[in-house]
């Protein structure tokens, strides 16, 4: 079984490599960050379609049922999922793109991927923690790519930063937490099992401060433009008085 999905996770890691490659030398005009950019955001999309489907329609409802064995589709979706976390811990170790925070992330989402697939059993938790962690991954590439283009300080900038914050606080800490309890109230799930989705948990909320501190920001940033607008608007009506 284990052979399997070392044989699998080579090969969702080769995808993965392939693909960034393949990335970088059609947008050769861009940089390595733009085209892995792409790539996460690529999985991203994909993670949420596929976990969606696991916990809405394939089941079991992970809130009910955790701690069951792993069907053949959650062995798949975890498969892929841990080619491409190695393959974007490497990468961004290698050009330091990211901090302590997103590395330790990275390290748990690894961990806790290979556990449940060496159990064999909290593939549903795994897949929901994966749904849950990843909702919010298309929005924060899409943010950077609006920086890029020169297109954040617009309508569109503030209305993904405003679903961002709100998706990763319903999702991570809300549903999360919700999930979390019912992970350690369950007498199925193992005890690491259960270790991880605290330790998961925990990340989200330093996640949250770093999140509310950005919010707290540009809340202020906000004020102050709608306060220069509005005593523009003042003095260009003293100016048509006059």
């Amino acid at each position: 079984r284990m052979t399997a999905v070392v044989l699998g996770a080579i090969v969702s890691l080769s995808f993965w490599v392939s693909l960034y490659c393949i990335l970088c030398c059609v947008n050769g005009s861009r940089s390595y960050e733009w085209n892995c950019r792409l790539v996460t955001l690529l999985h991203g999309i994909l993670a949420v379609c596929i976990t969606a489907y696991i916990g809405y329609v394939d089941g079991p409802w992970p809130f009910s049922y955790p701690g069951t064995r792993n069907t053949p589709l959650q062995i798949g979706t975890l498969v892929l999922s841990l080619g491409y976390f190695v393959f974007d811990m490497a990468w961004c170790v290698y050009f330091r793109t990211e901090g302590p925070v997103m590395l330790a992330h990275h390290t748990m989402s690894i961990l806790g991927i290979l556990l449940t697939l060496w159990l064999g059993e909290s593939g549903i938790e795994g897949c929901a923690v994966l749904f849950g962690s990843e909702i919010t991954n298309p929005l924060l590439q899409t943010r950077w790519f609006l920086k890029q283009t020169g297109q954040y300080a617009t309508r569109l900038g503030e209305a993904v930063d405003a679903l961002f914050v709100l998706l990763f606080v319903t999702m991570r800490i809300f549903v999360g937490g919700t999930m979390l309890y019912c992970e350690l109230v369950s007498p199925r799930p193992r005890f690491f099992i259960k270790c991880g989705g605290v330790a998961m948990y925990a990340l989200s909320w330093v996640f949250l401060v770093d999140i509310v501190r950005f919010a707290l920001r540009r809340s202020a940033k906000w004020r102050k433009e709608r306060q220069e607008r509005r005593e523009m608007a003042d003095a260009n009506g003293h100016d048509r008085k006059r």
